[in-house]
């Protein structure tokens, strides 16, 4: 049995999440529920709860800056929010779980199993204050990005990551360290991740680093050598953005 505490402005949003916990949810114990952020603040402080569902927007304080205000975060979250990209955006970077309004049961279900695993690892408040520092810089700029490998999570600077290559269902990180990170998501997934004032897929196999480029050999659609001397080949149709882009 996991207990979780609820916090949302809505009391509709929170009755009705209720609802679909106590019918669907069984494994899950509602300790508290609170309508806004500092009494969700003086909860989580006394009731140390394992998982929170936690409103992004409310009134006065948002979900993202209450949890800035706590220093212990040793607790799951799972995200609720109606669709705000940037924030979705944030929490995907930082390996998060996150539900739309309304929410669907099978969504809530899947976000708890994730949850409930994480409550297992050790990097659960790792994951948080990556959040919550991406959150802070520039909103173009997310920093660092938390990729959950085979190993587990590991945390990268995305000015660290050379290239993004796909095999079948999977991606390989080529990072400047000379490791290789692979993760069981496509290259479509991280295409519409990753920033792309930094990042730009330049084939159906490769996403890359612009700031990593070292060369262009000319070609067809040619090829680009990166920083770790690697050569990879620009698609055709590709040519004509990668030139527009790289400022040629």
């Amino acid at each position: 049995m996991l207990t979780a505490i609820i916090i949302d402005d809505e009391t509709s949003s929170r009755n009705s999440l209720k609802q679909k916990l106590t019918h669907h949810c069984p494994e899950i114990e509602i300790i508290g529920e609170c309508e806004n952020a500092e009494s969700g603040i003086k909860m989580l402080t006394n009731k140390k709860p394992d998982m929170v569902f936690l409103d992004v927007e409310m009134p006065r304080m948002n979900g993202f800056t209450m949890l800035q205000q706590l220093p212990h975060k040793n607790f799951e979250v799972i995200f609720i929010t109606a669709y705000d990209h940037y924030a979705i955006k944030a929490i995907k970077f930082s390996a998060l779980d996150y539900l739309v309004k309304p929410i669907a049961i099978e969504d809530l279900k899947a976000a708890i199993e994730k949850a409930a695993q994480k409550r297992k690892q050790s990097q659960r408040n790792e994951r948080l204050e990556l959040l919550l520092e991406n959150l802070i810089t520039d909103k173009k700029e997310l920093q660092r990005i938390a990729i959950p490998s085979m190993e587990g999570l590991q945390f990268v600077e995305t000015g660290h990551i050379i290239y993004l290559e796909a095999n079948s269902n999977y991606t390989c990180f080529h990072l400047t360290n000379g490791n290789k990170v692979t993760v069981a998501k496509t290259l479509k997934d991280f295409e519409e991740l990753l920033p792309v004032s930094i990042f730009m897929r330049i084939h159906h196999s490769y996403i890359i680093n612009k700031n990593l480029v070292k060369k262009y050999i000319k070609g067809e659609g040619g090829q680009v050598v990166m920083s770790n001397d690697t050569l990879l080949d620009v698609a055709r149709r590709k040519k004509e953005e990668f030139m527009r882009v790289m400022g040629h």
